[in-house]
Order: C-alpha cells, then sequence, then structure tokens
C-alpha cells in the first residue's frame, strides 16, 4: 500500500493558524484531517510537539470521535445497511458477500485504497431492503450476487480491474 507524502510546510500551517489559542486540538485534527484524508501517525507526533499536548491524549481524542479516521480510506465508501428491515431481508449475507468480494472486512480498506467497508445501523431506506450505498449511489434489495457484480463495475470504470 502506498502512503501519502507529508507536506510538512502544510501541516506548519496548519499549526501557526491555532497556534496559542486555548482549545484547538480539534479544529487542529479536523484541518489536518481534511488536508490528508485521515489522521498520519507522524503528523499526530508533530502536532503533540507543537502543542505540548502529550501525544496520548491526542490519541484519546481522536478515537473517541467517530468523526476522526487514523486510517487512509477508500476513494468509494461501501456501506451496508444493518438495521432490523435489513437484517432480516440478508444484510449478514450481503456484508459477507461484499467482504469476500473486496477481500477486506468491515472498517477496513482494500489495499488500491479504492474501497473502505462501514456496516451502519440505519440508512433509513427500509423499504429497500437489504440496502448497499457505494458513494452516493443506493443499491436497494441488494443481493449478494448483485452487490458483487456492482463493486465489479466500479473497479472496472476506475481501472483496477
Amino acid at each position: 500500500m502506498t502512503t501519502k507524502v507529508i507536506d510538512n510546510k502544510q501541516t506548519k500551517k496548519i499549526l501557526e493558524k491555532f497556534e496559542g489559542k486555548k482549545g484547538s486540538l480539534i479544529p487542529i485534527l479536523q484541518a489536518v484531517q481534511e488536508k490528508y484524508g485521515y489522521l498520519p501517525e507522524d503528523i499526530l507526533r508533530q502536532v503533540s510537539t507543537k502543542t505540548g499536548i502529550p501525544t496520548s491524549q491526542i490519541f484519546g481524542v481522536t478515537t473517541f470521535y467517530a468523526q476522526f479516521r487514523l486510517q487512509p480510506r477508500g476513494k468509494h465508501t461501501v456501506r451496508v445497511c444493518h438495521g432490523t428491515a435489513c437484517h432480516v431481508s440478508g444484510a449478514e449475507q450481503l456484508s459477507e458477500a461484499i467482504e469476500f468480494e473486496l477481500g477486506i472486512k468491515d472498517k477496513e480498506t482494500t489495499e488500491d485504497r479504492l474501497f473502505t467497508l462501514e456496516s451502519v445501523a440505519c440508512l433509513g431506506c427500509c423499504s429497500l431492503a437489504p440496502v448497499m450505498v457505494v458513494g452516493e449511489h443506493t443499491y436497494g434489495r441488494c443481493s449478494p450476487d448483485k452487490a458483487a457484480k456492482i463493486l465489479r463495475k466500479v473497479r472496472k470504470e476506475e481501472g483496477k480491474e
């Protein structure tokens, strides 16, 4: 897996913007995540050094709030609803098929960073159960075979066949 090159100039700009401001850890983390798509560990160590906030405290904040990610995400987020209607309509089998197709488990990202898989409590599409969302596209009454075909199509469109 390739990693993003860390732009220290950009990180310094972010830290300078919040220098001396109390309670700025969350805005700093949000700005870093906006820049890199996640919170790289070496950047968090720079934040710790510059702000004087212990690294352990920074990691505590990043793991407490669901908005923060410590791992890079894929270009396409694949969400599978596991609400009641979807659960009784086969969400578990759907998730298993997607995991098999992508070669990853829930909350993981494919090695090529094309897909990140997330199980969610509800997508609000109960009448379409079971439901899979890929990026901004919702697929209702989604069978394991249909899901695999959709993901292969996305992969092909991205030139990642």
